[in-house]
């Protein structure tokens, strides 16, 4: 085993083992939806804030009807009043 690459070891040990196929598909599939939700979460959420020269308040400039949360069950953003003084 020694002088053999990584890939080459991992073709052998799928190649001799196929039942680690779908084992190796759905880990694939939850890293790169964790990935994407912490990427969706890093550009869309209201409390990280990436240019503080140009907005360094951006929870600020939310108005009531926008949905920032990834799941909204029961509540209707666009029915919402302001309730809160502009800074």
């Amino acid at each position: 085993m020694a002088g053999t690459s990584l890939g080459a070891r991992f073709y052998r040990q799928i190649k001799r083992h196929p039942g680690l196929i779908p084992m190796i598909g759905f880990i694939g599939l939850g890293l790169g939806s964790a990935a994407l939700y912490l990427l969706r979460l890093a550009l869309r959420s209201p409390d990280v804030c990436w240019d503080r020269k140009n907005n360094p308040e951006p929870w600020n400039r939310l108005s009531p009807n926008d949905q920032y949360k990834f799941l909204a069950v029961s509540t209707d953003y666009k029915k919402l009043k302001k309730d809160r003084p502009d800074f």
